[in-house]
């Protein structure tokens, strides 16, 4: 037996038991385990000897995510640079934004004009041909490996396009390929799921079902009809879910983002969301990669309230995903910029910070998606705010239909009758940078700026892993281009997809341009962050009152540091009363100052650490 096979026997011996339990709990099929078992191996020996040596390093510092200096990126690959070679050709750009990881959106192989952004995947092991190849990518990983750099990418398993070999196959009537989705051949059963299961997009894809004529049948989709749920009742379809997952592994995916995990098990009678067997999914799925590929992480895409969000880290014994997006906190940041008060995210904020240090959030500000107002309304309406007005309101502001409102962008999948939407458009332009640039307002324009710099501040004070949106580290804003695209214009989330612009990106050292001061103050902000000991997750993090509901401050403490992140949500000056003793230092500015009422100015921010005496400036 040789060294390596040794290694594989010795990680299943730990793991096999639980695995066993759980598929067969599940599936109740022996020789599928046996398959299982088998193939996992072969992806085990398929694997390069430099992702081998990838693994036992990271196996010796299994925390290596959660380390302050880490900070990502994510960007479509066509938009960035043309192609995944474009791609490789910009790694020092990335470097120099202090990227450490990288979210390559969607990037395998769908049809034209039925794609979903990337995630109606046609097939799980081809790019599409006008990003590159396979090969292109395993190079890409391994320049980003020499380089320091992880890279992420996103994992459909909820469903395939209907392109797809496997939904081929199904659409011409083979019952073993149609047993891989739900397909039913009258509508009584479709109309019982109806009753229970929400609809994702009621007006653009209302239903969770689409008629197939051809078949006369109805299949599952819950998110558009072009988008097929994998019914993993099937032991096949999660068996050949789990080789796909470790083919992409192989080609040296760090960390594996898993879209949709709450919908992937479908139960009559329920709402198709959360169910436990999800939980026994992920689980199986943590196994098999602490398996074959310890080295790679999963990122967990959970867009629900923080009590649904949680369960899926599993419990410290038991563990799930390793990270988990922060969805609501990122919902409730841009609801407290509208109404210009931090109660709701501070009650947010608390309720994050109570959780295990072991639970590690991506933090983020935008991503490739929509903004949908999921937040607590309960809470909410002890302050007179009813939930649907007040989503109106946050649509109506952020598009700059509200009175006094510098933010502009679009609205997605906008119903009539329940009036409730949901937003696009980048940070820059929420903040107000395109308006005023449009206007050519250079007051307006400075205060957008620093609002801009200052939410970036706040989100890299929270705990976890702070994630850029290509794009935000030079201010850039909507792109209204994608309505002459005819496979692009019913899609508003374009908006905020346009192609990156270099020409910008040329300024990022120009002080006197906005893309010079957002560059560089994030600069700063993301060494800072990466430096001090006061950033690591073992940190106690606790929001601190300064009576004033417009001013959020953040506590972060270690045994030997104290540092308080005071953020400005509101467009007034403001004051942050508070009585520390001793001297600090603002690490932002690097003065000296005492943290007894703080005033800040408009969206103004302070990172203020207590000094030691060797700090102090005499």
């Amino acid at each position: 037996m040789g060294k390596k096979e040794d290694i594989f026997q010795n990680r299943m011996a730990k793991h096999h038991d639980e695995l066993r339990w759980l598929y067969m709990e599940l599936y109740q099929n022996g020789d599928m385990f046996a398959e299982l078992c088998t193939q996992m191996y072969e992806y085990y020996k398929m694997r390069s000897q430099k992702l081998h040596n990838r693994d036992e390093r990271r196996l010796c510092e299994p925390d290596w995510f959660k380390r302050p200096h880490m900070l990502g990126m994510m960007l479509y690959i066509d938009n960035f640079a043309g192609n995944l070679k474009g791609v490789q050709g910009k790694l020092d750009y990335l470097k120099e934004c202090n990227v450490n990881c990288l979210h390559l959106m969607p990037f395998l192989d769908t049809p034209a004009g039925r794609s979903d952004g990337g995630y109606a995947v046609a097939d799980f092991r081809k790019v599409r041909p006008e990003l590159g190849t396979m090969q292109d990518l395993t190079e890409l990983t391994d320049a980003c490996h020499a380089k320091g750099i992880n890279v992420c990418m996103d994992f459909v398993m909820n469903h395939t396009s209907e392109d797809h070999e496997l939904a081929i196959r199904a659409r011409q009537g083979d019952e073993e390929y149609r047993s891989r989705y739900f397909f039913y051949d009258s509508y009584e059963i479709p109309r019982q799921y109806e009753r229970t299961v929400p609809q994702v997009f009621p007006t653009t894809a209302p239903g969770n079902f689409t008629y197939l004529p051809e078949q006369n049948a109805h299949v599952l989709t819950t998110f558009y009809p072009y988008q097929w749920d994998l019914n993993y009742r099937n032991s096949r379809v999660f068996n050949e879910m789990m080789y796909n997952f470790l083919y992409l592994a192989n080609c040296g995916i760090d960390v594996v983002r898993i879209d949709a995990v709450p919908y992937i098990w479908k139960e009559l009678g329920t709402a198709c969301r959360n169910l436990p067997q999800v939980h026994t999914i992920v689980r199986m799925m943590r196994i098999i990669s602490e398996i074959v590929c310890p080295s790679v992480i999963l990122l967990g895409e959970v867009v629900m309230e923080p009590e649904k969000v949680v369960p899926y880290f599993g419990t410290v014994e038991k563990p799930e995903c390793h990270m988990l997006y922060n969805v609501t906190t990122m919902a409730t940041t841009w609801n407290s910029v509208a109404v210009g008060d931090i109660r709701l995210l501070r009650k947010q904020l608390d309720t994050v910070n109570s959780l295990p240090k072991e639970y590690t959030f991506l933090n983020y500000l935008r991503c490739h998606d929509d903004i949908g107002w999921g937040l607590d309304y309960d809470t909410l309406k002890w302050w007179g705010m009813k939930e649907a007005p007040h989503k109106r309101f946050l649509n109506d502001y952020f598009t700059g239909r509200f009175c006094g409102s510098v933010s502009r962008g679009e609205l997605y999948n906008d119903d009539p009758v329940t009036q409730d939407a949901r937003f696009c458009g980048t940070t820059a332009s929420m903040c107000g940078i395109e308006s005023a640039g449009f206007e050519e307002d250079a007051v307006r324009l400075k205060a957008a700026v620093q609002l801009d710099i200052m939410l970036h501040a706040y989100m890299m004070t929270q705990t976890g892993i702070p994630m850029l949106y290509s794009g935000d580290e030079v201010g850039q804003v909507n792109d209204y281009s994608y309505k002459d695209d005819p496979l692009k214009s019913m899609d508003s989330r374009y908006v905020h997809r346009g192609k990156f612009r270099w020409d910008l990106a040329g300024l990022r050292k120009d002080g006197t341009a906005v893309e010079g001061q957002i560059f560089q103050a994030l600069l700063r902000l993301e060494r800072i962050r990466g430096r001090e000991k006061v950033f690591s997750q073992d940190a106690d993090v606790y929001t601190y009152d300064v009576k004033d509901n417009g001013v959020l401050c953040i506590m972060r403490e270690t045994e030997e540091e104290r540092f308080f992140g005071i953020f400005n949500f509101s467009s007034q000056r403001r004051t942050a009363w508070m009585q520390e003793e001793g001297m600090y230092i603002d690490l932002f500015t690097g003065e000296n100052r005492q943290m007894r009422d703080v005033w800040l100015p408009a969206h103004g921010f302070v990172w203020a650490k207590r000094c030691s005496r060797e700090e102090q400036v005499q």
